[in-house]
């Protein structure tokens, strides 16, 4: 997780990232970057992303589709806009249509040993983070600020975050169906008391507390 001001582009952070040779890496548009493409490419990484409408480009070749799976066209291309001279690899534009939306998506790659299937279904993974941020929202909430520091203020948006995770990770770990938001208010109401976490997200009744000696303080 990285903070920064509202302002900043996502971008910015998508060229800080160190990765593998070989990795596979998904985004939107907002990441668009011909320059980064190359860079991406010269590092041996893959990318896949959504072609912007604006983008001009040159198809130099067409490959066969199978319309079946819903892939509407396969093409090699080359750019030929502004930025063309950032970017002079050839670059792979692939149309797929979702058989369960009718909605049509059009991707920019450069894997072309992939199959034409296996890219969209790259891209339709990314959908689970979207999922992911989405659960955030509602339930990572901060209503008030202990310090008004930059410094307090990010601490104590990672503390949340943190939680968050810690809440995410136990229900994956549970297997249970509960929500986030379930869970986060089941801790709310026994968080003073001592009990099994597991048996309290299963709903098992309560066992006996063990008796504890507790500290003492002597003042004077």
């Amino acid at each position: 997780m990285t903070i920064t001001e509202g302002k900043q582009q996502d971008i910015t952070q998508g060229r800080s990232l160190e990765l593998d040779a070989g990795s596979i890496v998904v985004f939107d548009r907002g990441y668009t970057d011909f320059t980064w493409f190359n860079l991406l490419n010269s590092k041996g990484i893959y990318f896949v992303t959504r072609l912007k409408a604006n983008t001009k480009y040159r198809v130099i070749s067409r490959h066969p589709v199978n319309k079946e799976q819903g892939i509407t066209s396969d093409q090699t291309l080359i750019l030929t806009g502004p930025k063309a001279d950032t970017c002079p690899i050839k670059l792979r534009r692939m149309g797929y249509r979702d058989p369960g939306t009718g909605k049509h998506y059009v991707f920019l790659t450069h894997p072309f040993e992939l199959a034409a299937k296996t890219i969209a279904d790259i891209y339709k993974s990314r959908w689970q983070i979207e999922l992911f941020f989405k659960c955030i929202k509602p339930n990572l909430k901060i209503k008030s600020f202990v310090g008004t520091s930059k410094n307090a203020v990010m601490t104590q948006i990672g503390v949340a975050m943190c939680m968050y995770l810690m809440v995410a990770y136990l229900k994956f770990c549970s297997k249970l169906d509960l929500s986030i938001q379930q869970i986060i208010r089941l801790f709310q109401v026994n968080l003073f008391e001592r009990t099994d976490l597991w048996g309290l997200l299963k709903g098992d009744p309560p066992g006996p507390i063990e008796t504890q000696v507790q500290m003492q303080f002597t003042f004077s």
